[in-house]
């Protein structure tokens, strides 16, 4: 028998980014572990991650091409060559690129967080064919947009120095369950003394874990930070020297925080006026004394109309204290910007003819049913999805499986698993795992670069992506040299060699150890120099002002509550918010029968009081429902939803609930304040007991 350990990452989209070893015996991979060597990793998995051999030698892994014989939706299919799926996709796709190239749309997202396998190759070819570009906004675009137009970029406090802070807020996120290597830092924080304070409407299992929560209402974030400012404000918590030297606006944020009263922050919030002022004053005060504070927000506070504004808020209020003067200070909500990455050497914008239309794919339901018009242009006509589950995670549900239904589109999807999307495809292309290719990754949670190496061979007749996409370029005439480049040679260019955050970037030494910190500064901001227009945090931004946007922290209520919209609250009046499941990642792993077993069904956890007025018991089956659709889960009476909030826990795929349904048969389309991006958590219904 031989045996090896082969050095990779962790593909998927978590802000932990973890180094593995996989240990290979006769070309089979018996065991996935983490790096112990790997500062932030330490040998330490998630429990998804740790069984990864199951998901990669899974039983009902796609190893073959098929070709949908059923009709759209019912996932019957018929296995064919490689020659035969890229035949047809190359007849069906010619046509359209020779007469209305943006009829085309790629569909893709994080389902793999490589640098190559993401969107290398696969911009290529988009480029070169002249489809419509697709907006990536699913998860994260509201937030980088309002810590951008503050902060300057996504550059924040380093993974590595949180276990040295005195405070730390945990600020929409549930890191036990969605990043667990900055969890085992603030756990060694708390350990050496430090309080932990968890600022979220659900008490989750993190929040469980600190010292205490603060259950505001859902939306209302940017609220209660212009409360911490006008508490910080008019009780002198504030680090003059900072604010004169490194931030620009003060008196204009001065003026706006004024109006936002510990009373007012309270009502909006939903919380006591104690909290506004406590938590203001320990946040400030311990800042003043000269202790390290640090906040670490997370993509829940943005995902509700005002999201882009409620980080911008939060990422003003560690200059006001001076918080970045210490490494474990100052804020994280990604690190990505750090990373001198090479993006147009991969992805190629200059094959670009022209400028194609953009497509949001937070609007892919009504964009799929638009029929073509001056403004929107062709309709479309092909989608090739890979990374990505729409059917599943898309808002607004049965608007995008309408579109995805529609038999005049033709779709072809690169997948590993029959999921809900798979299902609508005309053509499947079985894709790797990352244990069998090649790919180069950054990190938003950590300062790594990142090589992983593959494993073992592709399984059955799967192809990497960046193979796909070759193959049907080559189909298709085209002979450019940038399509022949091998995997090697595309993860070479990843990085800039020559800035000095990536200390000469080398591939080949990458690869063999495996990772490689940034050499950038451990308190990024200490002596400002932030990426901005003026080189200052800017509480006042002339680039919003040109966008059309407040220049100024400000609070923008929900779409969607009691308090924003009555009319609409007296006919849905529960808030719903659905974050991630801790067995599962987005759809990832949801196959996976041993996580599954985890998660057991589908629930909603309700407050007592919700119930009760209701007539729903625990474990009894509920529908959830509005106006743009519902689904049936299991109810949890429990005090972890606060009163007039509904938790469903996700995502689900749709074919594993036991109505075929999801939730977001009730998320809605609409777009956040600024970064175009969903608004899953800005989301009213109604709950009753289903149907026998």
């Amino acid at each position: 028998m031989t045996t090896k350990q082969v050095r990779a990452v962790c593909p998927h989209d978590c802000p932990d980014t973890c180094a593995l070893l996989v240990t290979v015996e006769d070309g089979v991979a018996t065991a996935v572990k983490g790096d112990p060597d790997h500062p932030t990793t330490a040998g330490v998995l998630c429990t998804k991650v740790s069984r990864y051999t199951e998901r990669t030698y899974h039983a009902d892994r796609l190893l073959h091409p098929l070709r949908r014989v059923g009709n759209k939706g019912e996932g019957k299919f018929e296995r064919i060559s490689w020659d035969q799926a890229l035949d047809t996709i190359a007849a069906r796709l010619a046509p359209i690129v020779a007469r209305a190239p943006e009829a085309i749309l790629p569909y893709s997202y994080c389902g793999t967080m490589g640098l190559l396998q993401g969107e290398a190759m696969s911009s290529r070819f988009f480029h070169k064919i002249g489809a419509s570009l697709l907006d990536r906004t699913i998860c994260a675009m509201a937030g980088f947009t309002g810590y951008k137009y503050t902060i300057g970029g996504a550059i924040g406090t380093d993974l590595e120095q949180f276990q040295n802070a005195k405070l730390i807020l945990i600020w929409g996120g549930n890191p036990v369950a969605s990043n667990l290597h900055f969890w085992t830092r603030a756990q060694e924080a708390k350990r050496r003394g430090a309080r932990l304070i968890a600022i979220d409407p659900y008490r989750s299992l993190t929040a469980e874990k600190c010292h205490q929560q603060i259950a505001l209402l859902p939306g209302t974030d940017s609220a209660l930070a212009l409360g911490l400012m006008h508490v910080l404000i008019a009780e002198d918590l504030l680090d003059h020297d900072y604010i004169a030297q490194h931030t620009l606006g003060f008196e204009q944020l001065k003026q706006r925080a004024a109006a936002w009263t510990p009373q007012r922050t309270a009502d909006t919030c939903g919380i006591s006026v104690a909290e506004v002022v406590e938590l203001a004053r320990l946040y400030g005060g311990m800042a003043k004394a000269g202790e390290p504070v640090a906040i670490r927000t997370n993509y829940g506070v943005q995902r509700v109309r005002g999201g882009g504004m409620a980080v911008r808020n939060m990422a003003c209020l560690p200059a006001l204290v001076g918080a970045w003067r210490h490494a474990a200070g100052g804020i994280q909500l990604s690190s990505s910007g750090s990373f001198p990455t090479n993006k147009a050497a991969l992805q190629r914008p200059d094959l670009l003819q022209g400028q194609p239309r953009t497509i949001n794919m937070s609007t892919i339901g009504d964009d799929l049913l638009r029929p073509a018009s001056p403004e929107f242009g062709p309709q479309v006509e092909a989608v090739i999805v890979y990374n990505s589950n729409p059917v599943a995670v898309a808002p607004d549900s049965t608007k995008v499986a309408a579109g995805f239904a529609r038999e005049d589109l033709f779709t072809v999807v690169l997948e590993h698993f029959q999921t809900d999307t798979v299902d609508y495809a005309d053509i499947v292309l079985p894709a790797t795992t990352q244990l069998e290719h090649i790919d180069a990754h950054t990190a938003y949670g950590h300062l790594y670069m990142m090589a992983n190496n593959a494993a073992i061979a592709p399984m059955g007749e799967a192809k990497a992506n960046t193979e796909i996409f070759r193959l049907i370029a080559a189909r298709m005439g085209y002979d450019d040299p940038c399509f022949k480049e091998s995997d090697d040679e595309l993860a070479a260019q990843a990085f800039h060699a020559k800035d000095v955050r990536a200390v000469n970037f080398d591939w080949d030494a990458l690869k063999q150890k495996g990772w490689q910190k940034l050499n950038v500064p451990d308190a990024p901001f200490a002596q400002g120099g932030f990426p901005t227009p003026s080189g200052k945090c800017e509480f006042y931004s002339a680039r919003m002002l040109a966008d059309g946007l407040d220049p100024l922290p400000d609070y923008i209520a929900p779409y969607e509550s009691p308090a924003s919209n009555p009319a609409l609250a007296a006919k849905y009046p529960l808030a719903m918010i659905s974050p991630p499941a801790r067995n599962f990642l987005n759809s990832t792993f949801v196959n996976v029968k041993s996580l599954r077993a985890g998660e057991t069904e589908p629930y909603l956890d309700m407050h007592p009081d919700d119930c009760t007025a209701r007539g729903i018991n625990d474990g009894e089956m509920v529908r959830i429902f509005n106006d743009r659709g519902s689904f049936v889960a299991k109810a949890r009476v429990t005090t972890k939803a606060r009163p007039g909030l509904v938790v469903g826990l996700s995502v689900w795929w749709k074919k594993m609930a036991s109505d075929g349904k999801n939730v977001n048969e009730v998320t809605s389309q609409r777009l956040t304040d600024m970064g175009r991006a969903p608004t899953f958590y800005d989301t009213l219904v109604q709950v009753e007991r289903a149907a026998a």
